[in-house]
């Protein structure tokens, strides 16, 4: 079965990058035709991919969401195998691990800011996760065709994986000693685990980890969200690598 996904970027994005096959795309009749709208339009009939203006009345089961008078049937995301991620010659590289992030608006922009940082991938647990759904694609802005997004059953046994393979292993934690800016990036592969929302990090892979890093916090106010916590340390871990 297709998933739907909205949005000029998104779709986009998704027709540029070619790996997904596009079944249609509907493009609503009360939008204004701009420069993104035509450029759907170039990149579908490359393609030979239909499109078709319809009655705005279509995009009624969307009402909740910023579609922008562009949807597309598409087929469904693949997600990419640690296993084979791992056999890769990976050199000063960082994966992103999300345990436990249930806003899908924090996945999709947590997939932005890795794709533009350069990191490797990302790995989401099968269950207590969000998974890739319509809404996560359309806050990506479509990044999420530009990097492996990694399903596996058990985090732990993912962790374990990693550090077999000399990933080193960074966690965040509110009550951690070291700052994230205190962290030595630029000299190994590693992969950064961010929590949920409001539990953190799990016990279990806070113990796992070789590092548990902190954001330092003024006023006594700790609300940064899980993609804004995750911006400002693998920006760390570019702006280190660049410098370097």
């Amino acid at each position: 079965m297709d998933d739907i996904i909205f949005g000029k970027n998104a779709i986009t994005e998704a027709l540029i990058n070619g790996e997904r096959e596009i079944n249609k795309i509907l493009i609503s009749k009360s939008i204004h035709t701009d420069a993104k709208i035509e450029k759907i339009k170039t990149l579908a009939k490359e393609r030979g991919i239909v499109f078709q203006f319809v009655a705005k009345e279509k995009f009624q089961p969307y009402a909740e969401f910023n579609h922008q008078g562009v949807i597309a049937q598409i087929s469904p995301l693949k997600y990419a195998d640690l296993d084979e991620f791992l056999e890769q010659n990976h050199q000063n590289s960082s994966l992103v691990i999300l345990d436990g992030v249930e806003d899908p608006h924090n996945f999709g922009a947590i997939i932005r800011s890795c794709v533009c940082a350069g990191v490797s991938g990302i790995i989401i647990p099968s269950r207590r996760n969000v998974q890739v759904n319509s809404v996560v694609e359309k806050t990506s802005a479509g990044a999420i065709n530009h990097i492996p997004i990694i399903k596996v059953n058990s985090l732990t046994n993912a962790v374990q994986k990693l550090k077999d393979s000399d990933w080193w292993i960074i966690a965040t934690d509110a009550s951690a000693n070291d700052n994230y800016y205190d962290i030595k990036y630029n000299d190994m592969n590693f992969a950064l685990i961010m929590g949920a929302e409001h539990a953190g990090v799990s016990k279990s892979l806070l113990k796992m980890s070789d590092f548990k890093v902190k954001i330092p916090m003024m006023n006594n106010f700790n609300s940064l969200n899980v993609s804004n916590a995750a911006s400002v340390i693998i920006f760390e871990s570019l702006r280190q690598r660049i410098k370097k």
